[in-house]
């Protein structure tokens, strides 16, 4: 078996694996390596295992730091969806590799599941990997009827009134709605998140690549909110961000609306999985969870993976930054 990283790696060849793996996430596309490689906040390093002219198995890594006083305790690197895998051996030469390579130059590194890695999880945690439970929603979308009926009675209640109430949705291409879209997310972030935003530039990036939908809410033809929607080869659409202004519309439900907007999209375009992407700690109470689960998804707990590479720092870093989210109260 051969390592391969970033340019080494044949694009024809990953392509295929990413069209054939149980794995297979968009973050884990060539398309999203190029995107995290040259977006602002973010770096990305690609690594592949070959064999004999095949790829057995890949990952992407985004890089990423928060900006000012939190920089020096926040470098992580994080995989999200999870590796391309196919056999344990492969696996563990891909992970060894990974960790080597990023020992000293990392605080830490992290999956964020959206499979179920069981039949890898003793490769992982036999290289010092700790698993962490972790939940999210999978919805099917089969069928409008049976969409409907999985659903709670109170959220399609609140569906039915907001669309009576003029609240509409469409795919936007546009720049300025995509940053009116911005503008309402990072007030959300600011005031409840209380976790930093990625800038606006990434988003324009995800425009004209043409990497997500943006779906955005519409009242008298002003955008109340939206979500961001990653597209896998129609087999999967994906909730990466969703906001509404739900106090001042509140007849409306921008929120709710954006996130139905996702599984009308997928029911229209026959993409049969819509993926929540996270639900939380199952041990800590979270209402975002309480939100989604009303939208009558199936609950899994895929957990994620962490592998700390600098333990000091790491502790640092979290005690720090619980110490701001503090202070920002």
């Amino acid at each position: 078996m051969t390592l391969l990283s970033n340019e080494q790696i044949n694009l024809q060849q990953w392509k295929e694996l990413l069209a054939c793996s149980p794995y297979s996430s968009p973050f884990q596309s060539p398309e999203y390596y190029i995107l995290f490689s040259e977006s602002k906040g973010f770096g990305a390093e690609a690594f592949a295992v070959e064999n004999s002219g095949t790829l057995l198995a890949l990952v992407v890594v985004s890089i990423q730091e928060e900006s000012g006083i939190q920089a020096h305790f926040s470098k992580r690197g994080i995989i999200y969806g999870g590796p391309l895998l196919s056999d344990s051996l492969s696996a563990e030469f891909l992970l060894k590799a990974v960790t080597k390579h990023f020992n000293n130059k990392l605080i830490y590194l992290e999956t964020r599941n959206f499979f179920d890695y069981a039949p890898y999880r003793s490769v992982f945690e036999s290289l010092g990997w700790k698993y962490e439970p972790w939940l999210n929603y999978h919805l099917l979308c089969d069928d409008a009827q049976a969409v409907q009926k999985r659903m709670s009675s109170s959220r399609w209640r609140q569906i039915k009134k907001a669309v009576k109430n003029g609240a509409q949705w469409k795919e936007s291409k546009s720049l300025d709605e995509v940053r009116v879209f911005y503008t309402i997310l990072e007030g959300l972030y600011k005031e409840k998140i209380k976790k930093p935003l990625l800038p606006f530039s990434f988003f324009r990036d995800l425009l004209e690549r043409d990497l997500v939908k943006y779906l955005l809410v519409y009242v008298e033809g002003k955008v109340v909110g939206g979500i961001v929607c990653p597209v896998l080869d129609q087999r999967k659409i994906f909730e990466f961000y969703v906001c509404g202004l739900d106090t001042e519309y509140r007849d409306h439900y921008p929120s709710v609306m954006s996130t139905y907007a996702a599984m009308e999209y997928a029911l229209q375009n026959n993409i049969v999985l819509f993926d929540f992407m996270g639900a939380g700690s199952p041990d800590e109470a979270y209402g975002v969870r309480e939100f989604k689960s009303r939208f009558g998804g199936k609950e899994v707990e895929h957990g994620r993976f962490i592998y700390i590479l600098n333990p000091t720092m790491y502790s640092v870093g979290k005690a720090g930054l619980k110490i701001l989210a503090k202070i920002k109260k």
